[in-house]
């Protein structure tokens, strides 16, 4: 939490906003972000998200951890971030390096309230394999559904959502930043 409260706190100032100017921006509670650039509490998803469009910086930035040159990452390993609002977490597991611009998240999610997400920044772009369960994935309009090796890609700078339709249903996310 440590590192994600000094991403946001380098972020906040290098675009030369106020903590409320931030949390308006961000639709959050300014006492939200204070404590979270505190190093306290235990931010969602959505707040998160929300916070790196505001301040137009790629999410994996929050949990980019040092790593070595040879990285692996087991399935039941690396940082997760859980969706206050469905049953779907999200692992980075590769952030940008310079001079590219996508992260890949590993999405572990089960059937019962889909995970809705608002607009990402203009020009994002995501891309889903499904590798296990079935899911709908894309434009919150207009998703469609994937089984076990189906593709999809659509604009993420509209709000879309990704609802699994069986249980262990995984996926390999990447958001790619145009």
């Amino acid at each position: 939490m440590h590192s994600i409260a000094a991403t946001l706190r380098r972020g906040r100032q290098a675009t030369g906003l106020s903590l409320t100017e931030l949390a308006q921006r961000a639709g959050i509670a300014k006492s939200t972000l204070s404590q979270l650039e505190a190093g306290q509490g235990n931010p969602s998803l959505e707040t998160l998200w929300a916070l790196c469009t505001a301040l137009e910086l790629p999410f994996s930035r929050l949990l980019d951890p040092p790593r070595p040159r040879i990285q692996v990452i087991r399935a039941d390993e690396g940082q997760a971030v859980a969706s206050s609002h469905a049953d779907y977490r999200a692992t980075l597991l590769s952030a940008c390096p310079p001079g590219a611009r996508r992260d890949l998240y590993r999405v572990d999610t089960e059937p019962g309230r889909p995970h809705t997400a608002e607009a990402h920044a203009p020009g994002v772009v995501e891309h889903v394999l499904l590798s296990a369960g079935r899911a709908l994935v894309g434009p919150a309009g207009d998703p469609v559904e994937l089984g076990p090796g189906d593709y999809v890609v659509y604009p993420a700078d509209q709000p879309h959502v990704f609802e699994a339709r069986e249980a262990g249903t995984r996926a390999l996310l990447a958001s790619e930043y145009l």
